[in-house]
């Protein structure tokens, strides 16, 4: 019984970050450190990048569409898509500066710290848009809550490609 009631925040935890538009996917990271050091690409810059199946934008849509936002809510909502928007750019900034070092000068000590950077930024954003979120959430109606609890116990995040 405990354990069921661990894991639904955890999926949900696991959803939220998802949802942010961070696209980071920091457990593939590891996994892709060999394959991603013939693609010239840092592992953790590799893993950020990896599977884009829709972009911020379409997240955006996408998640306000399942919230059923209402015409009063917009201005909370747009504080929830600006921080998925800022999170979107941070990370690719970060991205952009780890593709430019030369995988032949990364060692693994650096991939580490490229990975630590990318948990950092990822966790600065989930930050962002938590509190972003909270705002919108406490306007919600208890049932526009409910629904938004499911939205985001059911969320799966998109596998990359290749990953089955």
């Amino acid at each position: 019984m405990a354990h069921s009631r661990l894991i639904a925040p955890i999926a949900r935890t696991v959803a939220i970050a998802s949802l942010a538009g961070t696209a980071l996917l920091v457990g593939s990271a590891v996994a892709q450190m060999s394959d991603q050091k013939t693609q010239g690409k840092p592992p953790a810059a590799a893993a950020a990048t990896s599977s884009k199946p829709e972009t911020v934008e379409q997240r955006i849509t996408t998640l306000k569409t399942a919230l059923k936002i209402t015409p009063d809510q917009e201005g909370k909502w747009n504080g929830v898509a600006q921080a998925m928007r800022e999170n979107a750019s941070s990370m690719e900034k970060l991205v952009a500066t780890k593709r430019a070092i030369p995988p032949e000068k990364t060692t693994a000590v650096d991939d580490l710290k490229t990975y630590q950077e990318f948990t950092e930024a990822r966790l600065d954003g989930l930050k962002h848009l938590t509190s972003a979120f909270k705002s919108l959430y406490d306007s919600m109606a208890p049932e526009q809550k409910k629904n938004a609890d499911q939205v985001f116990e059911r969320y799966v995040p998109p596998k990359p490609a290749g990953q089955g």
